[in-house]
């Protein structure tokens, strides 16, 4: 079973149908599974680079922001549920959350040439990589 919670200002207009399916099929696709919760989370600007500047030093603004809550690897996935530091007595594996910058995915999308969804597709699915320990190379 795989728990998506999806939060958003009710005036970004996202497809959260979209955002679960960019989710369950890339855990899908690195044959993930087992009890796993991910948070997704669309901000305004403010917000993120709020986040930004709290966890990063930094003083701007970004796109995408992932905080995970587990040491995970796609690897160590495969025998899932894993539990990281305390065991969960639920026994689920909170992968952590993805907090996506909705006037960054319209400018984002605007300078790519596609759309708004296809954009926070991308983001959920980048940030979703972090969370499993898959980071730029």
């Amino acid at each position: 079973m795989i728990n998506i919670i999806i939060n958003s200002d009710p005036r970004y207009n996202i497809n959260k149908d979209n955002i679960k399916a960019v989710v369950l099929d890339k855990l899908a696709k690195l044959r993930i599974s087992g009890r796993i919760e991910v948070g997704i989370n669309i901000v305004g600007d403010r917000k993120m680079h709020e986040l930004n500047r709290k966890y990063r030093g930094l003083d701007s603004t970004t796109n995408v922001l992932s905080f995970a809550l587990e040491d995970a690897s796609p690897s160590s996935l495969q025998h899932v549920p894993r539990i990281g530091f305390v065991a969960a007595p639920d026994k689920w594996l909170r992968l952590g959350d993805i907090v996506v910058s909705y006037p960054q995915v319209i400018e984002d999308a605007s300078l790519d040439g596609i759309s708004v969804d296809e954009e926070i597709k991308n983001l959920i699915s980048h940030g979703l990589n972090h969370l499993l320990g898959i980071h730029h190379s």
